[in-house]
This record gives structure tokens, C-alpha cells and sequence, in this order.
């Protein structure tokens, strides 16, 4: 591996997506919220029902998956009811939609055991099980880890790591990027 694989970089991002990402939705019950409400479930008692939450629980995530954006509250009222909320996704959380499927698609592999996924997943247009790939802007598909290179972004704020780092070659190998470069540069 070159010079830019993470475990390589003289800091890491103190900014780093995969953690404020995880702050958001990094725990079992939010993933089974986000599960019900990409099948149809919109109402509490049916959530709650459908997850087997804890009230308490499910209250805590669904406000916080109001408070984040990923879904919405819209009223309605049965009749001679009180108005309640249904929860509707927003499109910040109709895109972790490729996400929920690829860790279902883990799980399907390593964890199913013998008898077979319990969910597949099909092209409601003509029936065929939906894939997903991963692909570069090119269009070239990349089959995993060894494939990619991670360089800083343009919004990188980097933190010092724990060990010293020694001093960086003078020239970066031809295709490695400059850890030096304004791109990566911010707070230690």
C-alpha cells in the first residue's frame, strides 16, 4: 500500500464523516426505525410493534431522527381521535437507503447460516435481485479496500495521532498526495 493508506497518515481527521455519521445513526434500535420506515411503517404504535422497542426507546429515536433530519413529522388525526404524528423519511434519510441494504447484504452473507437470507431484495420493475456495486467516477468497478487510495479532502481538519510520526520523504512517490498540501492543513 502507498504512503496515503489510513493507517499510514501522520494525523487523522477530526472531522472524520465516518464518526459523525455514526454519532447520527451508529446504534441497533435507529437502524431498525430506518428499516420500517423504508417498508411503509410511518405510525408509532406500528414502528414499536414492528421493531419491538421499548417505548421509551423508540420515542428517544424518533426524535432524534427528527432532530437530524433524517425524518419528518406530519400530523393526522383518525376520527373521534386526538392529532397524532406519523414519521416520514426526508431525503437525507431515503439516502442512507444503500447503506441499510449493503449492511443487509453483510448480514445475509456471514450471518444467515444455512437456510438463506430472509429478505431479498428485487427490481420492482421486472423482478430481478437488485446488486450494488461500487464504481469510481470513471465508471470502473472497484472490488474493495486495495483498490482505493484515501486523500484528504477539501474539508479535512487533521488531529495528531498518539505515536510520533517521522519526518515525511522529501518528494512524495509519483500518485501519492503531499500530506502537506493547504487540502489537508488545519487544526492539530
Amino acid at each position: 500500500m502507498n504512503e496515503a493508506a489510513p493507517g499510514n497518515l501522520p494525523s487523522r481527521a477530526h472531522n472524520c464523516s465516518i464518526e459523525r455519521a455514526l454519532g447520527v445513526v451508529g446504534e441497533k434500535w435507529t437502524f431498525l426505525v430506518l428499516r420500517e420506515a423504508f417498508g411503509g411503517v410511518r405510525r408509532f404504535a406500528d414502528m414499536q410493534a414492528a421493531t419491538g422497542a421499548p417505548r421509551q426507546v423508540l420515542s428517544a429515536r424518533l426524535t432524534r431522527l427528527v432532530e437530524e433530519g433524517l425524518l419528518r413529522k406530519v400530523p393526522y388525526r383518525e376520527p373521534g381521535q386526538r392529532q397524532r404524528d406519523e414519521y416520514r423519511l426526508t431525503q437525507m434519510g431515503l439516502d442512507l437507503y444503500p447503506t441499510l441494504v449493503a449492511l443487509m447484504q453483510w448480514g445475509d452473507r456471514y450471518l444467515s447460516g444455512h437456510e438463506g437470507p430472509p429478505v431479498r431484495i428485487t427490481h420492482r420493475g421486472c423482478g430481478a435481485l437488485v446488486e450494488q456495486h461500487f464504481r469510481c467516477a470513471e465508471g470502473h468497478e472497484v472490488s474493495g479496500p486495495k483498490e482505493v487510495t484515501p486523500v484528504p479532502g477539501p474539508g479535512t481538519r487533521l488531529r495528531a495521532t498518539a505515536a510520533p510520526v517521522p519526518p515525511a520523504p522529501a518528494s512524495p512517490a509519483p500518485g501519492s498526495p503531499s500530506l502537506s498540501s493547504p487540502a489537508c492543513a488545519g487544526s492539530a
